[in-house]
């Protein structure tokens, strides 16, 4: 049998609609695995779930914002009306609307960054728990960063929330071990999104994140569909509480720049 084969699997995918959450359901899909995008806006997901419907994927969009915890119950219980139950979950909703020094960033800003980064991951994983545990075990994937190992110029509060999230990702590891429930993280550099575009859009600040990368680019994001797809598949049933990194060589090459 093929480890890496999801066909009967049902993964749900927070912030789903663009870029590398889009990607990973994409590649999710194309695995066999029956997907549920999740995003704030139902156009864009609609519009996301028939690019994969259009490559013969199955998947639906179900607007739901993991900032509220009822909409986080209301988009699992989507996933079980329609599929029968959840498999797979990759945590991948994010924000960040401070960008400067940290102590400039104000109690408003920390509570939205760490109330979608770090309790929307929360959150979900709480919602999915039960339902994976009734199925035999399942999948957690989160999205992290490698902002939460090394800090960035300009963007303290997200590296401090995407810290959270690798711990998260080891509690939730340890805690869930019992269930046959596999908890894991993804730790992207720099990565080609609208989410990223203040940076590869501004020619000086685009310049010197790619200094800091010994491959001197950016990441597409399909780039991060490899190790998704292990962490998701059977293949990894015995890798939990880790911490993938995917940087170009990044953190590897932090020296050269001492």
């Amino acid at each position: 049998m093929n480890p890496f084969d999801l066909t009967g699997q049902v993964a749900i995918v927070t912030g789903a609609s663009r870029g590398i959450g889009l990607a990973i359901a994409a590649a999710l899909a194309r695995t066999g695995a029956r997907v549920v995008l999740a995003s704030r806006k139902q156009t864009d997901l609609d519009g996301a779930a028939s690019q994969i419907k259009a490559a013969g994927g199955e998947a639906i969009g179900v607007a739901a914002h993991t900032g509220d915890a009822g909409a986080v119950q209301r988009l699992v219980q989507a996933a079980c009306d329609v599929y029968g139950g959840v498999d797979i979950l990759v945590n991948n909703a994010a924000t960040n609307p401070h960008f400067g020094p940290i102590l400039t960033a104000d109690e408003g800003q920390w509570d939205k960054i760490l109330d979608v980064n770090v309790k929307g991951y929360f959150r979900m994983a709480r919602a999915v728990a039960p339902v994976m545990e009734a199925r035999g075990g399942g999948k957690i994937i989160n999205m992290a960063s490698v902002a939460g190992r090394t800090p960035l110029p300009g963007m303290g509060v997200y590296c401090v929330s995407k810290a959270a999230v690798l711990m998260l990702t080891e509690v939730l590891a340890v805690e869930l071990a019992p269930s046959n429930i596999q908890v894991n993280a993804i730790a992207p550099g720099f990565v080609r999104t609208k989410f990223s575009a203040a940076l590869w859009g501004n020619p000086q600040l685009n310049e010197a994140v790619l200094k800091a990368v010994p491959q001197h680019r950016m990441a597409e994001p399909e780039e991060l569909c490899g190790v998704a797809l292990y962490l998701a598949s059977s293949a990894s049933s015995y890798t939990t509480g880790a911490t993938f990194v995917v940087d170009g060589g990044q953190l590897a090459g932090a020296t050269l720049l001492v």
